[in-house]
């Protein structure tokens, strides 16, 4: 096996003296972890971080064998730019730890990538928080969890949706749904919409639905603890003071 690909570290893993196991979510072949030799050197220690893009050539005797990642090359600090900042540091935190625990290897991310690919490059931007939003939303759907919001549950409406039941996954009318209110999740216009620019409340309500799901039908389902990073990062992200 031999390939040429590009793609961001989520996983790093000390692997004898100077030497690393990398997981990386690679634009052609899905997230895949590879033996980096001399990775700790000082000379390369700057390319090894979370969130970092790289390219790198892998080679393996066989399709099952732990490839070799060789001529890697840095093609993006992500983090460098902003070491400073707590809140972004939490959410690549999260976001590497999910991706890592949820993906399986060596298959393609489908319009996932999109949605990586979007968060990671505008980290510097804005709306940051609410491109990581949509990772998870589009997570959901890649696990085959995803949620039903084309119309209502209890009505069959397609008009005025404004919740999500957390025991159906399916959307709710404001008429059906403003007597249980308290019970549900609001519906995730941005999302649905592809708004790209919601208010910090809004993407707040959509990570509040979308990890209450992945740990519901994924990580419980599995037997998986719902990782703590991702589970306290509203804490960190304080997006409901606007």
């Amino acid at each position: 096996m031999q390939f040429s690909d590009e793609g961001y570290i989520i996983k790093l893993l000390r692997h004898g003296e100077n030497s690393l196991l990398v997981t990386v979510l690679s634009a052609q072949h899905g997230k895949i972890t590879g033996f980096v030799k001399g990775a700790l050197s000082k000379k390369k220690l700057g390319v090894y971080q979370l969130g970092n893009a790289i390219s790198f050539n892998a080679y393996a005797r066989l399709e099952e064998n732990l490839p070799q990642f060789r001529g890697v090359e840095l093609l993006h600090a992500h983090a460098v730019s902003f070491m400073a900042d707590a809140q972004k540091l939490a959410t690549l935190s999260a976001f590497c730890e999910l991706m890592n625990v949820c993906l399986p290897e060596k298959e393609a991310l489908e319009n996932l990538s999109f949605y990586i690919k979007g968060f990671m490059n505008g980290l510097e931007n804005e709306n940051w928080a609410a491109k990581y939003a949509l990772i998870e939303f589009h997570l959901l759907e890649f696990l085959g969890i995803g949620l039903d919001l084309s119309a209502c549950a209890a009505t069959g409406t397609t008009k005025n949706l404004a919740f999500v039941s957390p025991k159906s996954g399916k959307a709710v009318c404001l008429e059906a749904g403003l007597p249980y209110r308290d019970k549900l999740f609001k519906f995730p216009y941005y999302a649905v919409d592809k708004n790209v620019t919601p208010n910090a409340a809004e993407v707040a309500d959509l990570l509040n639905l979308t990890a209450y799901f992945l740990d519901k039908n994924f990580f419980q389902i599995h037997g998986l603890k719902f990782p703590n990073n991702r589970a306290n990062l509203l804490q960190h992200l304080k997006l409901t003071e606007d």
